[in-house]
């Protein structure tokens, strides 16, 4: 669904301070409750009074002081409960009351501190990305082609000897060079001067203030000793100096924000995947293509090749092939029958097929995993909030550096002392230092999702990097999603078939494992539902389910009161037996014991092997009985098992090896290790049974391969490396720099490659996350 501002794009760059009535009017419509889920999502019951989560995108954000500012003006508004915003894929989340205020009032306040904010669904975001990517291109070419110029210019002067050329001459090469340079500065030089005045108006300091004040007053210095060479500013020009660091600064901002955008492009593609409208099956039999938010459970839908899904559903009619890779981690096409299920958002490649919709919205597997994307994507770690506290004070303290060395160096010669300034204004921008951290962190998260797994937060990566030690849930993580009932035995009088229908009638109402090899075994017997109504049920973790069921039209006097879990939960004996087995009680005693067969995933071992190559110990803990999780360990090759482990005796291990130092990881289905994930360093929800938004876990699997996990740690590993290398670099920059300029030994055109290159370098080193981390020591 598309957001409600307008699409087309005003005919002149509109000012953020001033909207215009179109804009305004763009904004009042976003305050249609009907329009807010086009860009987030409820958090409560009430979704007409209660808190929303809506995800936009940043206007006129260049750097960390740009998203601190974003972060303060927005969560000055009354009504909104909490920001963040991330200055390296310029979005922002935005937690807000329906209640107390509308999307329009705190849209207005972002523009009014001169940062204009877009719905992340508006399809003219990536519209309005690729204008402001040409124009500055185009501030590129210019600046390039008047430096060139002015080079040329200024070239006789270096290697003239005295008297080789008239006074005349010279003066006609500087005005030469001073008219080739106002396009830089009217032209070129656009963004830095507009942003440092929309900080000064608002009281604010930013980091292309230093830039601007860097450039105007080189550019005074120059047009004084152009017009008067015998003023008290000197007589030497510094034109070829300024046009060669706007080149530098533009030529580094371009290809960083090309580089950046690869995060933020990756994202709205994902978002953008679903179609705006699809064929749908009328009343009269004839499809007819509606738009997409029309929908409703139930409809039948025709898919043409080519077009992406709009919705979770089943093939009715047709047998196709679909791309999932985005959302499951499977990089080939999956065939999809009759009875198939496909999902929201993947693509279908083969022919046409006909779907019923079963998930609309925020129900669908592709609304839950671009739920987890924009929240990695908004996450801020802690050296990165560490790095962007420190950028305010830091680039005041350069704005001081640079006018004491203006005073040092004032007495001895005017304009040299305010080129020293420049050159300490310039090289000292803490662009790179605000970079460092959120440009490798978002490039792993990135090629962690091309790999089957989603990063729900940045702040884990660093945390996996330093883990040394795997615990592991048994079922459903290193044996399959759903294990096979194998055998049944159940007290005299009593038929199996009957047994199995009473303990899936109750199995149903869970997602564990056990409970739905029970459910899937009597559905492949009968084909049905099982006979029985639910009047009441209660799951306990660890342990099992309990609940009421009669017979249709019974009363509820003859509700059988009924147990499904572990053999202490159920009060009866286990079986003498080493694999997995779910029992059957009532009060009045034993029905039925289960006995299910498990299998090892294949790649199992592998991912064991892997882990135990990269230095860490294994561990694992089941809720299943001991000898059946040792059996399990043994084939996987892991050492130390624990069986007949409750959510709380988990916990309980899992803290006392915090306790002796340990850095813990723990690898689960999600379901009843909650407790566990939420208080492990790091943390992995495995299995598509999952419910993707409700996972506590740092990473949720979805490639359905255990070797995902070493790959995370080694890309994880390789996201710490080069992180503490970007601080270092950028550190070790001003640590050199500084003092140099501070002296008089670096010119301003040196300070602007310096800084350019600080940043570029900063931002390539991070690129070279998006290749996959190799999962060795």
């Amino acid at each position: 669904m598309q957001a409600a501002l307008p699409a087309r794009p005003p005919t002149r760059p509109a000012d953020p301070l001033r909207p215009d009535a179109e804009t305004r009017a763009g904004w009042a419509l976003l305050d249609d409750p009907a329009e807010w889920p086009a860009f987030g999502r409820p958090l409560d019951d009430d979704a007409a009074g209660g808190r929303w989560e809506s995800q936009v995108a940043v206007e006129g954000m260049h750097c960390a002081a740009c998203a601190f500012t974003v972060e303060t003006v927005l969560a000055q508004v009354p009504g909104v409960h909490k920001v963040e915003v991330n200055a390296a894929t310029r979005r922002a989340r935005v937690v807000w009351s329906a209640a107390a205020v509308k999307p329009s009032r705190w849209f207005g306040a972002s523009a009014a501190a001169g940062y204009r904010l877009v719905p992340a669904a508006d399809m003219a975001v990536r519209a309005r990305r690729s204008r402001e990517a040409r124009l500055a291109l185009w501030r590129w070419l210019v600046a390039g082609f008047c430096m060139m110029q002015v080079m040329m210019y200024a070239y006789p002067a270096y290697i003239a000897q005295p008297g080789d050329m008239s006074s005349d001459a010279a003066q006609l090469l500087r005005w030469a060079s001073w008219v080739l340079t106002l396009p830089v500065l009217l032209f070129s030089c656009g963004p830095f001067f507009r942003s440092a005045l929309r900080d000064l108006r608002l009281r604010r300091v930013g980091m292309d203030l230093p830039v601007a004040l860097g450039i105007a007053v080189t550019f005074a210095v120059s047009t004084a000793a152009t017009f008067d060479p015998a003023g008290p500013l000197g007589h030497e020009v510094y034109f070829d100096s300024l046009t060669m660091f706007v080149f530098f600064l533009l030529t580094g901002r371009w290809l960083e924000t090309r580089l950046r955008d690869r995060t933020a492009g990756a994202l709205e593609a994902l978002m953008n995947r679903l179609p705006d409208s699809v064929e749908r099956l009328g009343s009269d039999g004839a499809f007819v293509r509606v738009a997409v938010r029309r929908l409703a459970l139930g409809d039948v839908v025709r898919v043409l090749p080519g077009e992406a899904f709009p919705a979770d559903g089943v093939v009715i009619a047709g047998d196709t092939t679909a791309d999932e890779a985005l959302l499951t981690g499977e990089s080939r096409p999956v065939p999809r029958a009759p009875g198939a299920r496909v999902l929201a958002g993947s693509h279908n490649l083969s022919s046409a097929v006909q779907v019923r919709v079963e998930s609309l919205g925020q129900a669908t597997r592709f609304a839950q995993i671009v739920a987890l994307m924009e929240s990695a994507s908004l996450e801020k770690p802690r050296l990165a909030r560490l790095a962007d506290r420190a950028a305010r004070p830091f680039l005041v303290a350069v704005l001081a550096a640079a006018a004491l060395a203006a005073a040092f160096w004032w007495p001895v010669d005017p304009g040299r002392a305010l080129m020293v300034a420049v050159a300490v204004l310039i090289v000292t921008c803490p662009c790179a230092l605000s970079l460092a951290t959120p440009a490798a962190m978002l490039a792993s998260a990135g090629v962690l999702a091309r790999q089957g797994l989603m990063v729900r937060n940045l702040q884990a990566l660093e945390a996996l990097a330093c883990v040394d030690t795997v615990v592991f849930d048994k079922t459903g993580t290193l044996t399959g999603d759903t294990p096979r009932l194998e055998r049944v035995y159940c007290r005299q009088g009593l038929r199996p078939g009957d047994a199995v229908e009473l303990a899936a009638a109750l199995g149903a109402q869970s997602l564990h494992p056990a409970a739905r090899a029970l459910v899937d075994a009597w559905r492949a017997q009968f084909r049905s539902p099982p006979a029985w109504e639910l009047l009441q049920t209660t799951e306990h973790g660890g342990l099992g389910l309990e609940g009421r069921l009669r017979r249709p039209g019974d009363t509820d006097s003859a509700a059988r009161r009924l147990r499904l879990g572990s053999a202490a939960f159920c009060g009866v004996e286990p079986l003498p037996v080493d694999t997995a087995q779910l029992h059957l009680s009532e009060p009045q005693g034993w029905i039925a014991s289960f006995v299910l067969s498990e299998e090892l995933r294949a790649d199992a071992a592998g991912t064991v092997k892997a882990l135990g190559a990269q230095g860490m110990a294994l561990h694992l803990l089941s809720g299943d009985r001991t000898p059946a999780a040792r059996e399990v360990a043994r084939r996987a090759g892991i050492p130390d098992a624990r069986g007949d482990c409750v959510p709380e005796e988990k916990l309980r291990v899992l803290q006392q090896l915090q306790a002796a130092g340990r850095r813990v990881a723990m690898v689960g289905d999600g379901l009843n290790d909650g407790p566990v994930l939420a208080h492990a360093d790091a943390s992995f929800a495995f299995g598509n049974a999952v419910p993707l938004a409700q996972a506590r876990a740092d990473f949720v699997v979805l490639s359905d391969s255990l070797a995902a996990i070493p790959q995370a740690v080694a890309q994880a590993r390789r996201t710490l490396r080069v992180v503490r290398q970007n601080l270092w670099w950028a550190a070790g920059y001003n640590a050199l720099c500084v003092p140099l300029a501070l002296t008089g030994w670096l010119p301003a055109w040196l300070a602007g490659l310096g800084m350019a290159a600080s940043s570029l370098v900063v931002v390539l080193n991070a690129s070279r996350l998006a290749r996959p981390a190799v999962a060795e020591r």
